[in-house]
């Protein structure tokens, strides 16, 4: 049986890569540690679950490595990884507090440990993420850089995606209950 996309979910996956491509470009330009560029992608897989969930990120990382961040066309993995982790991590939402902290952290080590390698062996710890000037200061420690790219993106990661999820709690929560039905 073939799926069908209403209308309605592409205007709303369009609206989650231009959040992604917004965000994005708004920590590029302040150069944050941060990369808000996911947002989108959880807002998506909060929706839909996690087969919708991997587009937004896919897509807007095909649009901006074309046009503007090559860096993002060879990122796009990571986030079709955290699109499909963050829809698995929604679905099993609960109501305590502590929920924000837990769901940050299993999708960041997920996606950290194929952001560091993608960073480490294509670019040399060097992308246009402010993070850079942090890997390359502990890669002249014995740690490596492929250790120094992974403890930096666990760290900047982790904050990312804790801000993302807190972001899209709160938009959720703002949302029609007409939305949902959707």
């Amino acid at each position: 049986m073939k799926a069908k996309f209403s209308i309605f979910q592409i205007c709303m996956i369009a609206f989650a890569v231009v959040m992604n491509i917004a965000g994005g470009q708004i920590a590029l330009l302040l150069r944050l540690p941060i990369y808000l560029d996911s947002i989108g992608t959880l807002f998506i897989s909060a929706l839909y679950g996690p087969l919708l969930g991997m587009l937004p990120s896919f897509l807007s990382g095909l649009l901006l490595g074309m046009t503007s961040d090559i860096y993002s066309l060879y990122f796009a993995p990571v986030g079709i990884l955290l699109g499909l982790l963050s829809g698995w991590v929604w679905k099993k939402k609960t109501s305590n507090h502590s929920w924000p902290f837990l769901a940050a952290i299993m999708i960041t080590i997920p996606t950290s440990l194929c952001s560091a390698c993608i960073s480490a062996i294509l670019f040399g710890g060097i992308t246009s993420s402010g993070s850079s000037i942090l890997v390359q200061l502990l890669a002249k420690t014995p740690l490596g850089l492929t250790m120094s790219c992974f403890i930096v993106q666990v760290i900047t990661d982790y904050l990312d995606r804790l801000l993302s999820i807190l972001v899209v709690s709160g938009l959720l929560y703002r949302l029609p209950k007409r939305i949902y039905i959707k």
